[in-house]
């Protein structure tokens, strides 16, 4: 990449600072907050919890920063150390200063992070572009990383929707509010506009110049060059990728990864409180097991 992502301008990033602020107030006081310099950036880190239990550590969607995590975080920390990112390169927290080469850079990047916190033996946990991530850094820069967790993970074993593409060419033309209800409706099967986070977001893609090598899918042997666990959970009702083909793909790229579809749940995979309880139970369940 030629540029480092930024703010588009001082009056739009003190407009995003109040929406992140706002959305930030639905977690859960950190214990510590943490900005932490990489050979790419500072880095925003949040961690909850103590103890001496295996790090889990998350990875939000595009855009979504550490705030969408705010219904899992006081399950996990209850069982020990979460750490939750804002990803360097999106709207968040993080800095962004010096620009990224290519994809492998982004793990490095992140390898920098877990360094410089002294991490190891990490269990990562990501959700949507946040799986992507967890993928990601499981083949480029597993070093740290004791195992990973894919929340219906996109452009890992299957590309955008169709439909996708067509409404991020619609919101990138009207950006208008009732397109991104329309959009949000959509996705996530019912109307979360109006919440904190989702309102983060869309702060985030009106005010901040992401400059970030574009996700794609990883290659074959990629994929099955990933040595660590691996536990995906799809949803079965899932609008952005076709979820069944995706969970088929994983099972015969990676036939020893943990891969389940959850028959009710869109992509927003933790949205209902039912599929949240089954997930929470599933990767602490996961990550004590592999650990």
């Amino acid at each position: 990449m030629a540029r480092s992502g930024g703010f588009k301008s001082p009056a739009r990033r003190d407009r995003y600072s109040l929406a992140y602020d706002r959305a930030m107030t639905e977690c859960p006081a950190p214990d510590a907050v943490l900005d932490v310099d990489t050979r790419h950036g500072t880095t925003r880190v949040y961690r909850f919890g103590q103890g001496d239990a295996p790090p889990i550590v998350l990875l939000p969607a595009l855009m979504a920063t550490s705030a969408c995590y705010a219904s899992l975080v006081p399950a996990f920390a209850a069982h020990g150390p979460v750490y939750t990112i804002d990803t360097l390169g999106e709207a968040g927290r993080s800095v962004h200063t010096a620009p990224f080469a290519d994809i492998p850079d982004r793990a490095r990047c992140l390898d920098d992070v877990l360094e410089r916190l002294e991490l190891t033996g990490v269990h990562l946990v990501g959700g949507s572009t946040g799986g992507w991530h967890a993928f990601n850094q499981a083949i480029h820069a597993p070093g740290r990383v004791a195992s990973i967790s894919v929340l219906d993970p996109t452009t890992v074993t299957a590309a955008f929707s169709r439909s996708v593409l067509w409404y991020g060419a619609l919101t990138a033309i009207l950006n208008r509010d009732w397109v991104w209800r329309r959009f949000l409706c959509w996705s996530a099967g019912e109307d979360i506009m109006d919440r904190p986070d989702a309102r983060l977001v869309l702060a985030g893609i009106r005010t901040y110049r992401a400059r970030v090598p574009f996700q794609v899918c990883p290659c074959d042997d990629d994929i099955r060059s990933v040595r660590v666990p691996v536990l995906a959970l799809f949803g079965a009702r899932s609008v952005v990728h076709d979820p069944i083909a995706a969970a088929d793909r994983l099972r015969t790229l990676l036939p020893r990864a943990d891969v389940e579809t959850l028959p009710d749940a869109g992509h927003y995979l933790f949205l209902r409180p039912e599929d949240r309880d089954r997930i929470i139970d599933r990767v602490l369940t996961f990550v004590h097991r592999v650990s």
